[in-house]
């Protein structure tokens, strides 16, 4: 496995969404949202801790109710101010600096209420509760939901990457058939992959739907029955991974052995180095999270032979401790530098 170090790039500070309240107080912590088994959430904690950043952690779907009580007020200021209390703490809600939004646990209905009543339960919690918690003063969020559901959407940041001036694959978003294989037949080389995340729980395992090439003979009516997504093959020796966290840059560069269209299919097959961002990619990027108002994101390209750079997508909450594992790129301790300053 290919290990190498490289500088980290650093970039101007971006606007991410806060919310007004008073002033900083150094003893302010972070709230961190996410389920219990979470490495990732667990590596940027201790980075905290070793900065004397206290830390309050929370999985809204499976604290609250039953181990979490709250009470928020609306003052003249358009500020809510209150407490949150589990079994061993106790939360200002004013006091929060940043709310690191990594992966909390759904509301989902008590299995104790009739269906219909704990359905509205949990519509009430997610309102209620998690909106709060959405919504608290003078709050840097990384990311904050509104922004993570925005820019999660494919047509979205196809379009802004685009404006942007990042090359984007020719892309045909469809459910008719016809103008599905013209646009095969058109490109050539085509390749389909989902509009959202796919991850199902099968008895063999989890299912998973790849980014698969497709030919225009292989096409048939189903194509009606929901959209879907082609892109002009890219021919790319090689896939950037960049994950940016306030104002720094991490490259990695991911080789694979044998080559494969999508890396994430077989994790054994891959190298990785960590390198210098390209020349002219930090400053669009950027924009990119500017215009979705993000503190973080983890961009995808696809490097050709010319070493171009072409665009395929941004996630918004992207994995990236297993990048730093390989590759001693400290991500995480980029994550405490931009939660610790707060807003």
């Amino acid at each position: 496995m290919a290990v190498t170090t490289s500088s980290t790039t650093r970039i101007p500070t971006r606007t991410a969404k806060r919310t007004r309240g008073p002033a900083l107080r150094d003893d302010r912590p972070v709230l961190v949202l996410s389920e219990l088994d979470d490495a990732t959430a667990d590596s940027v904690i201790m980075e905290l801790l070793a900065r004397d950043v206290p830390v309050v952690r929370l999985d809204p779907g499976v604290d609250f109710p039953s181990d979490t009580t709250f009470a928020a007020r609306l003052d003249e200021a358009g500020s809510w101010a209150g407490d949150l209390a589990t079994g061993t703490r106790r939360l200002d809600l004013t006091s929060v600096r940043a709310v690191y939004r990594r992966r909390p646990t759904p509301h989902a209905p008590s299995p104790i209420l009739r269906p219909h009543e704990g359905e509205f339960a949990a519509r009430e919690a997610r309102q209620g509760f998690s909106g709060i918690l959405a919504n608290l003063p003078n709050c840097l969020y990384v990311n904050h939901p509104d922004a993570n559901r925005a820019a999660a959407m494919k047509a979205r940041q196809l379009t802004v990457a685009a404006r942007l001036g990042f090359r984007v694959p020719a892309t045909l978003i469809t459910n008719d058939l016809a103008q599905a294989r013209a646009f095969a037949l058109k490109h050539g080389h085509v390749i389909y992959k989902p509009l959202t995340h796919v991850r199902h729980m099968t008895p063999e395992g989890p299912l998973t739907i790849w980014t698969q090439p497709v030919h225009a003979d292989e096409l048939d009516d189903t194509i009606a029955g929901t959209a879907h997504l082609f892109q002009c093959l890219v021919d790319k020796v090689a896939d950037l991974r960049v994950t940016v966290v306030g104002e720094q840059v991490f490259c990695i560069r991911i080789d694979s052995d044998p080559r494969q269209l999508d890396w994430r299919y077989d994790y054994d097959r891959l190298t990785y180095t960590w390198c210098e961002t390209p020349p002219g990619l930090a400053h669009p990027m950027v924009r990119y999270l500017e215009h979705f108002g993000l503190a973080f994101g983890c961009f995808d390209f696809g490097l050709t032979a010319e070493g171009e750079q072409v665009f395929f997508e941004c996630n918004p909450n992207g994995q990236w401790s297993w990048l730093e594992e390989r590759t001693g790129a400290p991500i995480a301790a980029a994550f405490a530098d931009l939660l610790k300053g707060g807003a």
